[in-house]
């Protein structure tokens, strides 16, 4: 489903953020890409959402090349960077009635849809909530709970552990298993802890100064 080849990212003449990477994951696959910061593990998610455009390479996604990806039509991605992205003034109700309102569901359906989700993500005392009054622990709970409203062939989760207590990385893992991690699905997740990757994936891809290092599967 996913396929990089030879895939470069120069920010400065001097300086690669990524070199010659390749990379391969097909449905079922939970890739995990383990280095300290700066190794380039953001950067490839980037690419494949689209934030970032490769110097030299070929990325290809469901087969098609990226650059002729239309997110909104040809895959179902979901994309959970570090720093959450919210109406921060807005009330948690708010930004989850939001992203479904734009995918034009009904009403009433709304509505429905929020309630389960309240409920399986346990959102009951802050759902009224403004966003720029939660933890971040917070803000990642919800911001999976909002992309489980939809079914998600792709999802790169990228680095939200570092900063959680163990009762909270527990919680996060636990949701990312229930929700994300299916046969019919790709994650690509992002970390620096061989813990996690372990815990998570089927394949750890080791990334070093932007390069590949090592994979195991």
């Amino acid at each position: 489903m996913i396929s990089l080849v030879n895939v470069f990212l120069r920010y400065t003449k001097e300086f690669y953020a990524l070199s010659d990477i390749n990379l391969e994951a097909k449905k079922g696959d939970v890739v995990c890409l383990v280095g300290p910061k700066d190794s380039g593990k953001t950067c490839i998610l980037r690419i494949l959402a689209g934030l970032e455009k490769p110097d030299r390479g070929e990325v290809y996604i469901k087969k098609i090349p990226l650059e002729k990806i239309d997110y909104s039509i040809d895959v179902s991605m979901g994309y959970l960077p570090y720093k959450t992205s919210f109406f921060e003034k807005k009330t948690v109700y708010d930004n989850l009635k939001y992203v479904l309102q734009i995918r034009n569901v009904d009403e009433a359906l709304i509505q429905e849809k929020i309630n389960k989700v309240v409920i399986d993500f346990k959102l009951e005392n802050i759902i009224n909530e403004k966003i720029c009054n939660l933890t971040n622990y917070e803000k990642y709970i919800v911001s999976i709970a909002r992309l489980s409203f939809r079914e998600l062939e792709i999802v790169l989760i990228d680095n939200i552990f570092e900063e959680l207590t163990q009762t909270q990385l527990k919680e996060i893992v636990k949701f990312i298993k229930k929700y994300f991690i299916k046969s019919s699905s790709v994650v690509l997740i992002a970390t620096s802890s061989e813990d996690i990757a372990k815990n998570l994936s089927n394949k750890m891809v080791y990334l070093k100064y932007g390069a590949i290092d090592k994979v195991i599967n």
